[in-house]
């Protein structure tokens, strides 16, 4: 078992104080993770990539237990909060505007995250929908797109064949 993997069944066993420990440990790999989002976001976008990682770990913290199954699980999970940061973001920003209008927008793997609030809602919005036809392949989606997992990690997570 990893030193990740150990503090992470620690810190799920309800022991708090082993964060001071885990982040050193995973930051740099949240830090890069949260590059890729705001590297899609517009230019002037008001939340950088630590700003990112700041509010996904506040969120992480502030969960009381956790059953995290490995370091994959653990970014998957971070992935999927930065996701949720990033979209409370931009629906607060459209809220503030007073409405812009929901655009329909075509997903295409290759071009990675929006950089506008509207179309970052649309694609959370999108994947909410098809999580309502299939939620695990919704959930594969959100790990490989947005935890930048790979197909193995994310068998390992979601607990299946890596095919």
């Amino acid at each position: 078992m990893t030193e990740v993997t150990e503090l992470l069944n620690r810190w799920g066993e309800g022991k708090q104080d082993v964060l001071d420990q885990l982040m050193p440990l995973v930051y740099a790999e949240l830090r890069k993770l949260a590059r890729s989002y705001v590297r899609n976001e517009r230019p002037n976008h008001t939340l950088n990539a630590t700003a990112l990682v700041n509010e996904a770990y506040i969120r992480l913290a502030g969960q009381k237990s956790h059953q995290w199954q490995n370091r994959s699980h653990f970014f998957g999970i971070a992935a999927q909060l930065m996701r949720r940061v990033l979209v409370d973001h931009a629906r607060r920003k459209r809220s503030d505007k007073r409405g812009g209008g929901d655009v329909a927008i075509e997903f295409d793997e290759n071009k990675g995250i929006s950089a506008r609030p509207s179309e970052l809602i649309a694609l959370d919005d999108a994947l909410k929908a098809f999580a309502q036809l299939d939620e695990r392949g919704a959930r594969i989606v959100e790990l490989r797109q947005f935890g930048g997992l790979t197909n193995e990690e994310v068998a390992d997570v979601l607990h299946i064949s890596p095919a």
